[in-house]
């Protein structure tokens, strides 16, 4: 069912729409708050100008008492508005990048990948920082509002002294605001390619991290750091590039902004020295011409945060308005667990055509480690059942008709580099703390020694991609969450490349003791999971070549022997 929140929006101002129209109530009342405090801060000079003009006239200390209560009524408005509106809009503001991130996460998370040519840390980016400013766009709208309010307002009451005050701050206003809009459109521009080269370098340090071992086993890794850095220095130059148009933009503002009070000023001055305004209003000009330089700075400002707004949303659409790389079917798989491949084409595999009755433990022997890559991929719905020829079916049913969701859930394909979170061998084994085979799987993954090695048990503390682990120990917990999840079919790759040949046997036996009964697939070329299986298949040039137990074809198959014999 897809509600309100989860529809996908189709571009980048229509997610702007968006955020705005579910923000309504917070900002109005962010406007509110902020336009009573632009006008307390406007009054504040006018109150002056009418306190000068008549203590003057009545010299009272009654009159200046209640100047004084004035003064204070109008400072205490100014504090209060400023402090409830600010908490008000970023209260919305960080609830809304909230809801961004958890959309562009959600988007990755997806049973079905998205059709979007952006690497994980480039997704990583746009959920972080474009997600922010895109919120930003809440706070924004109620302060241009505000900063508006303080402009009329002060051009009114200029206007009123002397109508060639109001009428210059109106005039000055709106061409500041033409020659900055110009400005602002080159701000959006450079800012969009400066936030798609900080992710660019932002996945390339994921790819880095996540290649780390290899690239210091074959000596890559200064390689590997010019690459990082020629991508970084890119992103470093843009960086500059929008430093310079926003120091251009920022000096303009200033400067106009400058100009205009200034010109107020000097034109009060002369209004004053030729009799036609008093000193109050005089008094009122000058503070006004001083005061407004601050909600015009805002008010000029505001156009390059839209542009910066509008460029992150348009980044974040790149992802939420990806069209799925497949169209998955509404049926469930049966319950059982009967596995066939039906003449499937798919890069290495050649017409490849096999069937794993319910129940039963085949091992596949690879010769070639692309095909066995190519199969998990394609047991696995990583590829989508249109991207190969023939069938894959799920207790009697094609991959196509199928849920991919529900697949997953019914068929589970650990790969030989399951991924290793920070957190508890607790929380890697048992994300979701519902498995009751917790403690079976730890036994059958021989895991037993590891959680045995520390005080805290299953309770202790695993490193980001299990950094403070061995690569045996990180093969075992991979391979002990893969049992505890306990699905109908079981599909491991590789699981015990990383452990000794003593350790192998155990957890040959231990697998076909705790799967018994149920559909395992074991892709291996491992001779003690080999001999643990029912049967053996053989998988040479993309098709099986052969199919017996582990014994016989050590027996009858010389390539089979010097495949797989250690």
């Amino acid at each position: 069912m897809t509600t309100p929140d989860t529809q996908r929006p189709r571009a980048g101002s229509d997610i702007l729409r968006t955020a705005l129209r579910r923000n309504l109530g917070a900002m109005v009342w962010g406007t509110v708050l902020m336009g009573l405090y632009q006008a307390g801060e406007t009054a504040f000079p006018i109150a002056l100008g009418l306190i000068v003009e008549h203590t003057m006239q009545d010299r009272s200390l009654g009159s200046l008492g209640l100047s004084i209560a004035a003064l204070a009524v109008i400072i205490t408005t100014v504090s209060l508005s400023w402090r409830f509106g600010m908490r008000v809009l970023q209260k919305a503001n960080t609830t809304e990048a909230h809801r961004w991130r958890v959309r562009v996460a959600a988007c990755g998370l997806q049973p079905v990948a998205r059709d979007v040519d952006l690497k994980s840390g480039e997704v990583l980016t746009i959920a972080t920082e474009d997600a922010d400013q895109t919120a930003d766009i809440i706070e924004v709208v109620p302060l241009l509002i505000s900063s508006l309010v303080a402009v009329v307002v002060s051009a009114v009451a200029l206007g009123l002294a002397d109508l060639r005050l109001g009428l210059l701050v109106i005039v000055g206003t709106v061409a500041i605001m033409s020659i900055l809009s110009v400005l602002s459109r080159r701000i959006g521009s450079s800012t969009q390619e400066q936030q798609a080269r900080v992710a660019r370098a932002g996945a390339k340090v994921a790819d880095l991290i996540t290649g780390l071992r290899p690239l210091h086993g074959f000596g890559g890794n200064h390689a590997a750091f010019r690459s990082y850095r020629k991508v970084s220095t890119e992103a470093k130059l843009q960086a500059i590039t929008v430093a310079k148009v926003n120091g251009a933009y920022a000096g303009t503002a200033l400067a106009l902004n400058a100009v205009l009070a200034a010109a107020v000023t000097l034109t009060a001055g002369w209004l004053t020295f030729d009799g036609q305004i008093s000193i109050g209003e005089l008094v009122m000009a000058v503070g006004l011409a001083q005061f407004i330089m601050e909600p015009l700075r805002l008010f000029s400002e505001m156009p390059k945060y839209v542009m910066i707004a509008r460029a992150s949303a348009e980044r974040m659409a790149l992802v939420l308005t990806a069209p799925p790389v497949t169209t998955p079917g509404p049926e469930r798989p049966a319950a059982g667990g009967d596995l066939e491949l039906d003449c499937v084409r798919y890069g290495t595999l050649r017409d490849l055509k096999f069937q794993v009755p319910a129940g039963e433990f085949v091992a596949i022997a690879a010769y070639q480690p692309r095909a066995a890559a190519d199969l998990a991929s394609i047991l696995a719905v990583n590829v989508p059942p249109d991207a190969y020829e023939g069938a894959v079916r799920v207790s009697g049913q094609e991959f196509a008709d199928l849920s991919i969701e529900a697949v997953r859930a019914h068929m589970l394909v650990n790969p030989y580099d399951g991924e290793i979170f920070a957190g508890t061998l607790r929380t890697n084994i048992d994300p979701c703390g519902t498995s009751r085979s917790v403690p079976e799987a730890v036994e059958a993954s021989m895991l037993t020694d590891v959680v045995a090695l520390h005080r805290d048990g299953l309770d202790y503390g695993v490193r980001d991609r299990g950094a403070n682990l061995s690569g045996g120990q990180r093969q075992r917990l991979s391979l002990a969450r893969a049992l505890a999840a306990d699905t109908d079919v079981l599909v491991l790759h590789d699981p015990t490349t990383a452990v000794d040949a003593v350790t192998e046997q155990l957890i040959a036996r231990n697998v076909a003791k705790l799967r018994r009964g149920r559909t395992t697939v074991v892709i291996t070329s491992s001779p003690a999971l080999l001999d643990a299986a029912d049967r053996v298949l053989v998988l040479d040039d993309g098709v099986i070549t052969a199919e017996d137990t582990h014994r016989n074809l050590l027996a009858t198959d010389a390539d089979y022997c010097l495949a797989v014999a250690r």
